[in-house]
Formats: structure tokens, C-alpha cells, sequence
């Protein structure tokens, strides 16, 4: 996956030409992280490309990305549980300190992981992680997406 969506992650979920993107939720899109060191990792982007802070959302579209975030982060548990018995949980966080957006990242954590950072934030992992081809997006994740993406669907579909 190479491209200039990267540069306009929400623009190009809005024309449909951001390849991350798993499903329209209400507030905005839920994407594939571009790595997988931690298989099932996604993002909620918030659909305004202005829109920085949480904050900076009227109340109500506020609580409807607050339950995007609950509703991708629940999809990302049960696909991981399913799918690993090292599962252990989801961290969900909104930071905003590198890209200028609302986003939040689900991150699954797993018994498997190094000693050293399994208790602690995912941003403490090795730099290399997150540049290790092994660990970059690609077609062999696709029925990791395909998984996160049904259960989605199945999620929505009981609201």
C-alpha cells in the first residue's frame, strides 16, 4: 500500500480512496492500522478533516464518536479473543500529539508481548516496530480486516 492517501487519511476515507478503511461508522471511519505488530490494531478517524480535538465536536456528534470508539474497540476484543488465546485487552486512547485530527487508536495487547513493554504503552515499543516490513499492512491481513469488519456489521446491526 503505497500512496498519497496517507497525506489526507480522512479526505481520501470520504472519496472512498483511503485502502485502510474497514467501515463508515456514524461519527467517521474505522480503519486497519498501517502496522500490525499487534495484529487487530485499528483507528477511528473522525469524518471533519478540521476537526482536532474531541472538543471541538458538538455534544452530540462528541457521544457518537465516543461510541464509535466503544463499538470498534468491542469489534477489535472479540475478533482478537477469537483469534488468539493470549488475548488479554483492548487500550483505547485519543492522543493527538503527532497527526493533526481527531483519531483514536484501539490497540489489542496480548500475553506474547516483550516483558519490558506488555504493561506498558504501546508508544514504548522499539522504533523499529513500527517500521519493520514484517509488521506493515498488507495482504496477508486481510482476513484480520475481513474479521474486524463482520463483526462490525454484526455489532451495528444489534443498536
Amino acid at each position: 500500500m503505497t500512496g498519497d492517501w496517507r497525506r489526507d487519511r480522512i479526505g481520501t476515507a470520504l472519496r472512498g480512496e483511503n485502502p485502510t478503511v474497514l467501515r463508515r461508522l456514524t461519527s467517521g471511519f474505522a480503519v486497519i492500522g498501517d502496522v500490525q505488530f499487534l495484529p487487530g490494531y485499528s483507528v477511528l478517524l473522525v469524518d471533519e478533516p478540521d476537526v482536532q480535538r474531541l472538543s471541538d465536536l458538538p455534544r452530540a456528534k462528541r457521544l457518537s464518536f465516543l461510541s464509535d470508539m466503544d463499538q470498534l474497540g468491542e469489534a477489535v476484543e472479540r475478533v482478537c479473543r477469537r483469534l488468539d488465546p493470549a488475548f488479554r485487552r483492548v487500550n483505547l486512547e485519543i492522543l493527538g500529539n503527532t497527526d493533526p485530527f481527531l483519531h483514536a487508536h484501539v490497540w489489542p495487547r496480548f500475553e506474547w508481548e516483550p516483558a519490558d513493554v506488555v504493561g506498558k504503552p504501546v508508544w514504548l515499543y522499539p522504533r523499529e516496530r513500527w517500521s519493520d516490513e514484517r509488521f506493515r499492512l498488507g495482504p496477508q491481513h486481510d482476513a484480520l480486516r475481513d474479521a474486524i469488519s463482520g463483526e462490525l456489521d454484526r455489532l451495528r446491526s444489534v443498536v
